[in-house]
């Protein structure tokens, strides 16, 4: 009961092309708000490291970490437009912190929307569906085509039971990199709105 708990999820290192800085990006469900002084990276080689400053955004669930480590190689950024149905592609994570793992899977769907994800009010939905195992661990971790090219960010699973039950849904990687960069340039991201209200008669 007072004990110490320790939550997991995965991200992928990519280079913002406007600044060429490196960065981590995952979920804002998987920092949940915590300041960078509470957060470890854990490295490929064994590394633990903290990152400099965070950027949240729920609206998206996306979450961009500053990291100031030496010797980091970036992912590739891959073309989630590309895409088509029954494209191979790897979901890469830490399911059950099961540290560097890997699943193959199909496209089964692009465009899904009015997902419910719990207690999140993720607004920007327009997620890549695949049969790729993705699990609790995996999210923030990349969705990579057959090239090695992230494709999409791992974020959530439908499921009755916690666990995964063979559909699992993705960010579509245009739609990370135009958060990461809002995020990097403004420090948050701007969305536009109509400013028309519905008539309920009609």
């Amino acid at each position: 009961r007072r004990g110490t708990v320790e939550e997991t999820g995965s991200g992928v290192i990519v280079r913002h092309g406007p600044t060429g800085r490196l960065v981590v990006v995952t979920n804002a469900h998987v920092i949940a708000g915590r300041p960078p002084a509470d957060l470890q990276v854990y490295l490929y080689d064994g590394r633990v490291t903290a990152p400099g400053r965070t950027w949240s955004d729920a609206a998206s669930d996306v979450a961009v970490l500053s990291l100031d480590t030496p010797g980091l190689k970036p992912a590739r950024w891959g073309d989630s437009d590309s895409l088509q149905i029954g494209h191979f592609v790897l979901a890469a994570g830490s399911p059950f912190v099961l540290s560097h793992s890997v699943s193959l899977g199909i496209i089964s769907a692009k465009g899904r929307r009015s997902l419910k994800l719990g207690s999140n009010d993720v607004i920007n939905q327009d997620f890549l569906q695949t049969d790729a195992a993705i699990n609790p661990g995996n999210s923030g971790g990349p969705l990579l085509d057959t090239r090695g090219r992230v494709v999409g960010i791992n974020t959530a699973i439908a499921t009755t039971s916690g666990t995964g039950s063979g559909v699992g849904f993705s960010i579509p990687s245009r739609l990370v990199q135009r958060i990461v960069d809002d995020l990097l340039r403004h420090g948050r991201v701007r969305r536009a709105y109509l400013g028309v209200v519905l008539d309920s008669d009609f």
